[in-house]
């Protein structure tokens, strides 16, 4: 007997049929009737979940108060009806600066979180694994804008690496080459370490509203490591729900946590958990060194990233900041909620509201798309602000304006007992990379030809 027979009893070739092919000549060969081999090949048709018809409930901290408002959140719902449709999800939550991340139909949102069971799935976390915010307090008497200016020195903002490599802890190193996802990333880790990314990236520069003094916060995610992890998973994802939940879509697949392949992106997420905090660290030092400052205070957090709790489940968050305690080996209670560039970055203590499953909002969020708000604003300089873009040509979708009003998400965060906020680094000026796509190689034309003038005789 062939996979045609099976195929012609109704069976769906897949990963069992070479298995069930062997069982159904075994059994053939011992005298059973088709009927006796039908119902053995059934038990080894491997069992599928569906996507479940109605949407679990899920909950909403999130206010509107404007026509533009109350669209972005519409998208924001309309997505979030189709992901809690999911079956491995157990909960979810809308954030105060959550706001569409994708076109496909149930995208998880930006400001979105939810508890899985026995379920990692990389499209929550997204490509940009585990970007964080980090902040250190100086010590002394530090004039804000040597510090930027140090910062703007010692680091490399936007696409590609260091050009002068920053030496990556061994540890990490060592952790990189044994796990089976990322040995083959040890030389994009070195190359990506201690730099920052584009987009809303930054390195910002402050006083503390408290105590007047200098703090540096930077905000970036894993760089090209975490992009590269996040691809091999969304691999690993697809092969296993196409087996067990074909009808799932393919950026809703999942890792199963409690496999092989789960442990392993488990561990590697923690390593390149490790890599970013200590990114974030070194480009600090950097520009300690370079001002011969100390460090008075210092602590971080991630707000792209899979975490989990005493439950069991796996709580994703994308763009959405933890406020539990002991959410992570290094959390001291305290977390960042930076809002834009010319607001204050929030410093939180937790809050851990069961409702909210212990999370609180990343920053301001957006109630339109970058395009759509450059189609139909004029975007204005932040005044007061040193706004600088490393590649010189500033980047207006990241001005002020193309954000949420800030007041009213920091009334959010209280209102709905989110987080406490306990002081804030009041803004002096930011680095970002900028538009740095405007002279890249791809969008130059070629020169023209040019006939030469003909010899005169």
């Amino acid at each position: 007997m062939g996979g045609a027979a099976l195929i012609g009893w109704g069976f769906t070739p897949g990963d069992y049929f070479p298995d069930a092919i062997r069982e159904a000549n075994r059994l053939r060969d011992g005298g059973a009737t088709d009927q006796e081999i039908i119902a053995a090949v059934a038990g080894m048709v491997p069992s599928t979940t569906p996507m479940r018809e109605r949407p679990l409930a899920y909950g909403v901290f999130l206010d509107t108060n404007t026509a533009v408002e109350r669209d972005n959140a519409q998208k924001v719902f309309a997505h979030m009806d189709e992901l809690m449709r999911v079956p491995t999800i157990r909960a979810g939550v809308v954030m105060p600066d959550a706001c569409p991340s994708g076109r496909e139909p149930g995208t998880i949102p930006v400001g979105g979180a939810v508890a899985c069971e026995d379920a990692i799935h990389p499209g929550f976390h997204s490509a940009d694994i585990c970007c964080s915010v980090a902040i250190t307090v100086l010590s002394g008497e530090q004039d804000p804008r040597a510090v930027l200016d140090a910062v703007h020195a010692v680091c490399h903002f936007g696409p590609g690496g260091r050009e002068d490599a920053v030496a990556m802890p061994a540890g990490i190193r060592a952790r990189i080459d044994t796990n089976v996802l990322l040995a083959s990333l040890a030389s994009r880790a070195a190359k990506d370490f201690a730099t920052q990314g584009d987009g809303n990236h930054f390195a910002y520069v402050g006083r503390l509203a408290s105590s007047g003094q200098t703090a540096l916060v930077t905000h970036h995610g894993s760089r090209g490591l975490g992009a590269q992890l996040y691809t091999r998973g969304m691999a690993l994802a697809k092969r296993h729900t196409a087996k067990v939940a074909p009808t799932v879509p393919p950026h809703n697949a999942w890792i199963k946590a409690d496999s092989e392949n789960g442990r392993s992106y488990w561990d590697a997420l923690q390593i390149v958990r490790e890599w970013t905090r200590e990114s974030h660290y070194a480009i600090h030092d950097l520009a300690l060194a370079r001002l011969g400052a100390g460090v008075v205070d210092r602590f971080w957090n991630e707000h792209n990233f899979v975490f989990r709790r005493e439950d069991g489940f796996y709580y994703h968050g994308k763009g959405a900041t933890p406020s539990w305690p002991g959410f992570s080996p290094d959390d001291d209670g305290r977390t960042l909620i930076p809002l834009n560039m010319g607001a204050p970055i929030l410093i939180a203590r937790h809050r851990n509201r069961p409702e909210a499953l212990g999370f609180a909002p990343h920053g301001a969020g957006r109630n339109m798309s970058r395009a759509a708000y450059l189609r139909g604003h004029t975007p204005e300089w932040p005044e007061g602000i040193d706004a600088r873009f490393f590649f010189g040509k500033p980047d207006l979708s990241e001005l002020p304006g193309a954000y949420k009003d800030t007041a009213s998400v920091r009334a959010q965060i209280t209102k709905y007992d989110l987080a406490d906020i306990v002081d804030s680094v009041e803004p002096y000026g930011s680095i970002m990379a900028g538009d740095w796509s405007a002279d890249a190689p791809w969008r130059k034309k070629p020169a023209a030809a040019v006939t030469p003038a003909p010899e005169t005789p």
